[in-house]
């Protein structure tokens, strides 16, 4: 099982030194990948520009922005963007889409918010139309760059519920399904989801199966992962929020180290750890942890 970390995006005075030391970290610690989310409204950094930098720095971990919301953003521009990022990573990019569920984040960019299901079929089709070269319409020059992993580029899917797996099934190469709190039983109901609709959909190879966890190993862990959560969540209200903080467990090695096994076991071909905190001991110590 490979193992990934994701960048600390949603912290406060995150500065470029402190960026780029956490993507090298990450790229000389036992990880094999590098990710980042993607938040509008609340005070988090960019998505696209934190992992091109991030893609400069580093030489060996995977690229996996985790994940676009790509309803919210052109189809024609994401795939640029993508295959820029995958010509600074030479060919090391793996992106997750997904719908999102923050309508307040559609909002603020000037998205609907309806049929965004539906779109991202769409978008996914033209992205790859756009990495192959294709014209998208008459006269319309070929919309490089060329990607080092041509059209394709893997996507996952961030889908979780029986109609977003059976839609992701007609054109992803994996799912994302996090199940954050780092439980098995959680991560393995995804996972068989998402195997059931690829073989109800016809497909004879098996899903890539990304779990992810939040987890703290910084000082005042425990209080720094449930804050984190609880401010991930009070979208939700403040009833959810708080119960869902209240869960969350990994804030020691000995229970980090318990959620990877816990996705090990749920059949993860890579799980994604997400920090509460940009502190150093959260990387370092998940690397001699890990190591």
């Amino acid at each position: 099982m490979k193992i990934g970390v994701c960048m600390p995006y949603m912290v406060r005075d995150y500065d470029r030194e402190r960026i780029l030391t956490w993507a090298r970290k990450i790229d000389q610690g036992p990880f094999d990948s590098l990710s980042c989310g993607e938040r509008i409204t609340g005070h988090t950094y960019e998505m696209r520009t934190i992992l091109a930098a991030c893609a400069a720095v580093t030489e060996r971990v995977r690229i996996i922005p985790a994940l676009y919301v790509l309803p919210m953003h052109s189809a024609v521009l994401s795939a640029k963007e993508i295959a820029t990022l995958d010509v600074i990573s030479a060919g090391r990019v793996g992106v997750t889409v997904g719908v999102g569920g923050r309508e307040k984040d559609y909002r603020a960019v000037g998205a609907s918010f309806e049929r965004r299901h539906e779109r991202l079929d769409q978008q996914v089709a033209q992205m790859r139309q756009v990495w192959r070269g294709e014209s998208l319409f008459e006269g319309c020059d070929e919309m490089g760059p060329r990607s080092p992993q041509g059209d394709r580029i893997p996507i996952y899917a961030g889908a979780m519920g029986p109609k977003a797996l059976a839609r992701a099934a007609k054109w992803a190469d994996g799912i994302y399904g996090a199940s954050m709190a780092g439980d098995r039983e959680g991560s393995e109901q995804i996972f068989t989801a998402a195997k059931a609709a690829w073989q109800a959909a016809g497909r004879t190879d098996k899903p890539y199966l990304i779990g992810s966890f939040w987890y703290s190993l910084a000082p005042d862990a425990k209080a720094a992962l449930q804050g984190y959560a609880y401010d991930y969540m009070k979208i939700a209200g403040e009833g959810i929020a708080r119960q869902y903080a209240d869960s969350m467990v990994c804030h020691n090695p000995a229970a980090v180290q318990q959620g990877v096994e816990n996705l090990r076991a749920a059949g993860a071909d890579e799980v994604i750890l997400v920090p509460a905190t940009a502190h150093y001991d959260e990387v370092d110590r998940l690397a001699e942890l890990l190591g």
